[in-house]
């Protein structure tokens, strides 16, 4: 068996044992335990009862986090003419049409979130195969198909989260830094698992949030005691 490290021994006797926890205490021993020499992102994991190859059961959808994310989001809007202008006035880092497209289809992918005008959909289509195992393909249903540019590009900076069911029905997402106070990282939290509550498919059978998990970048995760989250 190969040798444990010195972090990563300390990390595991730090978590041995703690499950279920309460979110401020899964909070507070994630924080205590962040040494990476950056500052480590928070990141949640949810294992819900669904099974997202039957669209019945596909859960998807958005949430502001109350306190950000912490993140700087590079976002790339898809519009033309005034929207365009819009778009760039709002502070959107990439702001183009066929040209952007073109860019995209070359292999350059420089932005976290991509918003698109209703009318530049059959331009995006083409990158349906390049952007849509990146999650980065906008969507009416999570607000990046908008004629209000403005304000998606402005909610993409301003800490939403987008999130959406993998193939063994598990979402994750980083709600947060660890160097944020430990009151803001609960809220996040708590934010977030709501806002995939709300977000229970008409198909989903029996126990809906079967686990909740915390980590950091560089760190062990711990289980959280799904009521302590507010979960129904």
């Amino acid at each position: 068996m190969a040798k444990l490290g010195k972090r990563t021994r300390t990390l595991r006797e730090a978590t041995a044992g703690k499950d279920n926890m309460s979110v401020e205490d899964a909070v507070a021993l994630i924080k205590g335990n962040a040494t990476a020499k950056f500052d480590e992102t928070v990141e949640i994991s949810m294992n819900l009862g669904v099974d997202p190859r039957h669209a019945d059961q596909m859960v998807r959808g958005v949430v502001g986090l109350p306190n950000g994310t912490g993140k700087t989001v590079r976002v790339a809007v898809f519009a033309r003419g005034a929207k365009a202008e819009e778009a760039e006035a709002a502070g959107a880092d990439i702001v183009g049409a066929e040209d952007l497209m073109e860019t995209v289809q070359g292999g350059k992918i420089e932005f976290d979130r991509c918003i698109a005008t209703p009318d530049m959909m059959p331009v995006v289509g083409r990158l349906g195969k390049v952007l849509g195992p990146r999650n980065l393909m906008p969507n009416p249903k999570v607000g990046t198909v908008t004629m209000d540019v403005a304000q998606a590009v402005k909610d993409a900076k301003g800490g939403q989260v987008q999130f959406k069911a993998e193939k063994a029905g598990v979402v994750h997402a980083g709600v947060g830094k660890a160097s944020f106070d430990a009151e803001k990282l609960a809220e996040n939290v708590r934010a977030f698992v709501s806002a995939v509550q709300k977000a229970k498919p008409a198909g989903a059978k029996g126990t809906y949030v079967k686990k909740i998990s915390l980590t950091s970048t560089m760190g062990a995760g711990v289980s959280i005691d799904v009521s302590s989250a507010a979960v129904e």
